[in-house]
């Protein structure tokens, strides 16, 4: 029950769980991420009842209400359409998901009714885009030109924190036209611990608008769906349980109205409760190769350590999956653009984005197979860990070419597949790799639906792939205990996230951690006036340029060191509790 401390919101509190996941072995951190993840699934209803779980009487109702807006949509395409918006993880999740959908619409020869919208367009598919988050009226407008001359618009806005300004923005523009949209916000909060913060340049915060689509909700003009599913195994990591816990609801909820106007499937509690706790068993089959996971997480950890890099090879949406995962790694743990990186078999005509082609904006933009193969592979070392990821649905011919491609260059070389029951991945093409996690499914799991067989790959390879980035970056020593201490400050929920580390790792007061933030942030030993009285937006546009912000500042709060030690403790001890621990005994023995 300590994960509903009232102090802090579900989502930004540290779970007992994995309190010393940096000193676990590869085996035991999979073991924590095995439980955090189950924890999506907890049926124990917690004494006050504002803490719904997934599954409870009243989530379920919500999406059974939900779906039944989805079929309404989709009995009327002309007039129509369904826009899932968020940021970072969100958005991208939104972006997995209407992409979808639209593709099972186009196979039934329908109207693509599915729109996404991303803080910061699609470049933040791939790399981070903070600043836009934290702008509500940018979100208003970007969703106002989305939905120029539609009658009918379900509207899902994705906030896993109940925090987002650019959701915030748009959820509130819904709230004030309620003739056409129907509000939607997803979250892992109670209501009463959404932001109460003000926002810039706006007249309501975040817990204000939440707060008025609960009231919505009882006429069925608005949905809050915001299932407690505890906190996250790295503090704040919404990339994980959260994004799992967003794609598997809105998954449920879109194919229950897609089936319920094509295929004549009734949406029932029963049936959306069952879809739910389907992917209950996709968890179980996932880690059932917990052996095979620890063992790719280990060798993630032996590239990142060597100064190498890892990369993904996927295919089709398993190949989005990889690039989504890469990408967060960056503001996650301060990691490098290359430290690793996604790659997908046909590159931007794969992705189905709505800005197209963008590999000509820059380098983190290349992200095909071929791409891989032209700058990459020249360079590939034994030091660098390459991670193929197919099912049993793709071309084993051009998967056995391009791996007898990269086994020229690195015999680190290794597979994630999906196959079912009696059609499994030819022998020829797995013996091309040292590591094989092969996850075989049961036809029983998937015999009524091809989507939802796919839906449960993607699912799979989200929680493989998360749990090799994580538990790398763990081996690497940037994660303090289970925070990501290492964390880019980049928007005003980092900000507010890195003072509290702080605070918890040293005891100093909100203005000691501040003060020590922005030091580090601006790199100087006292700060300015024109500094002390800048607003928050300059100091994170600052910090996106910095590496070790956090970890600078922890260092001289802990030890009373300059900006100048701290650095240098920290060039000495990449690993962070190292760090600490050797900056302490300095200032020890200098007493």
């Amino acid at each position: 029950q300590s994960s509903y401390e009232p102090s802090l919101p579900i989502t930004e509190k540290s779970n007992p769980i994995t309190r010393d996941i940096d000193r676990a072995n590869p085996n035991e951190i999979v073991q924590m991420l095995k439980k955090c993840d189950a924890e999506l699934f907890d049926t124990a209803q917690h004494k006050d009842s504002v803490y719904q779980k997934l599954t409870s009487c009243s989530m379920v109702q919500t999406m059974l209400d939900i779906s039944k807006v989805v079929e309404m949509n989709l009995r009327d395409p002309e007039n129509s359409l369904i826009v899932l918006s968020g940021c970072g993880t969100s958005g991208r999740v939104a972006f997995l998901l209407a992409t979808s959908l639209n593709r099972q619409l186009s196979v039934l020869h329908q109207k693509q009714i599915c729109s996404y919208i991303i803080a910061g367009g699609d470049k933040a598919l791939l790399t981070s885009q903070e600043a836009p988050e934290d702008n509500p009226s940018l979100g208003a407008l970007v969703l106002d030109k989305a939905c120029t001359g539609k009658k009918h618009v379900l509207f899902v806005g994705i906030s896993c924190g109940l925090s987002a300004p650019f959701v915030a923005g748009q959820l509130h523009y819904c709230l004030n036209n309620l003739e056409v949209f129907t509000p939607v916000l997803v979250g892992f909060n109670p209501v009463h611990m959404a932001r109460a913060e003000p926002m810039r340049d706006f007249p309501f915060n975040f817990k204000e608008i939440a707060e008025r689509m609960s009231e919505l909700q009882e006429h069925r003009k608005a949905f809050v769906l915001n299932p407690a599913v505890g906190p996250e195994a790295i503090t704040g990591s919404s990339r994980m349980k959260g994004g799992s816990a967003t794609k598997l609801m809105l998954e449920t909820m879109l194919l229950a109205g897609l089936e319920s106007v094509y295929s004549k499937n009734a949406i029932t509690a029963e049936s959306v409760l069952a879809s739910i706790q389907m992917n209950e068993r996709v968890h179980e089959i996932t880690y059932s190769q917990a052996d095979k996971l620890a063992a790719l997480l280990q060798k993630a950890g032996v590239s990142l350590r060597g100064k190498g890099h890892v990369y993904y090879l996927g295919w089709q949406t398993l190949g989005i999956i990889g690039i989504i995962d890469a990408s967060e790694c960056i503001p996650t743990y301060g990691a490098g653009f290359e430290d690793i990186r996604g790659f997908i078999s046909k590159g931007f005509s794969g992705m189905n984005n709505k800005e197209g082609d963008l590999s000509c904006v820059g380098p983190h933009f290349a992200i095909g197979h071929m791409d891989f193969v032209n700058t990459i592979l020249p360079r590939l070392s034994d030091s660098d860990m390459v991670i193929f990821v197919f099912s049993v649905k793709d071309d084993p011919n051009e998967v056995s070419e391009l791996a007898e491609c990269v086994g020229r260059h690195t015999s680190n070389l290794h597979a994630l597949i999906h196959d079912t029951e009696g059609h499994r991945v030819p022998d020829r093409v797995t013996c091309m790799f040292m590591t094989v996690l092969d996850i075989t499914w049961p036809l029983a799991l998937n015999e009524q639906s091809s989507a939802l067989m796919k839906q449960h790959w993607e699912l799979s390879t989200k929680w493989c792939l998360n749990a090799i980035s994580t538990g790398a970056h763990i081996l690497k020593g940037k994660v303090y205990r289970n925070y990501m201490i290492d964390l880019r400050v980049t928007n005003s929920k980092l900000y507010r996230r890195a003072i509290h580390i702080l605070q918890r790792f040293t005891n100093s007061t909100q203005t000691q951690c501040e003060t020590a933030l922005l030091r580090s942030i601006h790199d100087v030993e006292e700060l300015t006036d024109e500094i002390k009285s800048a607003d928050v937006t300059r100091h994170t546009l600052m910090a996106n340029r910095k590496d070790r912000v956090v970890p600078t500042a922890l260092m001289m709060l802990q030890s009373g060191c300059t900006l100048a030690e701290a650095k240098s403790h920290l060039d000495a001890h990449p690993v962070i509790r190292e760090a600490v621990a050797a900056c302490l005994k300095t200032a020890v023995s200098e007493q």
